[in-house]
């Protein structure tokens, strides 16, 4: 247990870090009224436009920041707050979305790979953790072969991780994308909400690091935890 606290507890503190600064940035900028008067669906329609992706729909889903893009459908889901917010944190969040359509398109590498990877990343997020714990219980009855599910957990679990790397240059691709075209659009104007977009992205962002240092954190501590084990 205190091996598990050493490794996850900075994690812990770390999401819960980042969970809390990205609210509190939604909170604050979506009470600042951007400049175009755009609604974030609005901005997300214009850019996609832009970007000859008409064919891209736009549709809301409940859920507070349960913004996506989904590949397989090629369907924008924008949360209430920001597919009828006009305000700086729903162009922000909306166009940020809108940059994952792009990348799409475009085959952009990281997210073609990180598409390939949900599936195998799913298994490994529940079964890998499944095996592992039950591969070590079951050690002290049927030996090696105990082991050797646990150790078959660890790499069906690595998925995870390489899932989340994967996903960082995508996330920070995204807002890259979304920042450019905001500003090349007119939907934010000056430096003034430059900055501000800017620093809400930047706090989501941080929330995809946080997911990554834990995702590692946890394979490490599963793998003490084994290969540790079978050398005492």
């Amino acid at each position: 247990m205190e091996i598990y606290v050493l490794f996850m507890l900075p994690c812990i503190l770390l999401v819960f870090f980042a969970q809390f600064r990205v609210k509190a940035a939604f909170n604050k900028y979506s009470k600042v009224p951007v400049s175009s008067g755009l609604s974030g669906a609005e901005a997300a329609r214009r850019m996609l436009d832009s970007a000859g992706l008409g064919r891209v729909a736009i549709e809301p889903v409940q859920g507070f920041l349960s913004d996506h893009y989904d590949p397989r459908t090629k369907v924008l889901r924008l949360s209430p707050e920001v597919y009828n917010g006009r305000s700086l944190a729903s162009v922000g969040v909306a166009c940020h979305e809108a940059g994952h359509a792009l990348q799409d398109a475009n085959a952009y590498g990281p997210i073609v790979v990180r598409n390939a990877l949900v599936p195998t990343a799913g298994i490994g997020s529940n079964l890998g953790v499944i095996l592992i714990i039950g591969g070590m219980l079951l050690t002290g009855l049927i030996g090696p072969i105990g082991l050797k599910i646990a150790m078959l957990g660890v790499v069906l679990y690595a998925a995870v991780v390489v899932f989340q790397i994967v996903n960082l240059p995508v996330e920070f691709n995204a807002s890259a994308r979304a920042k450019k075209m905001l500003t090349q659009l007119g939907i934010v104007q000056g430096r003034q909400e430059s900055a501000a977009v800017a620093t809400m992205l930047s706090a989501a962002a941080l929330t995809y690091v946080a997911a990554t240092l834990t995702a590692i954190a946890h394979l490490l501590y599963y793998g003490l935890m084994i290969f540790g084990g079978r050398r005492n």
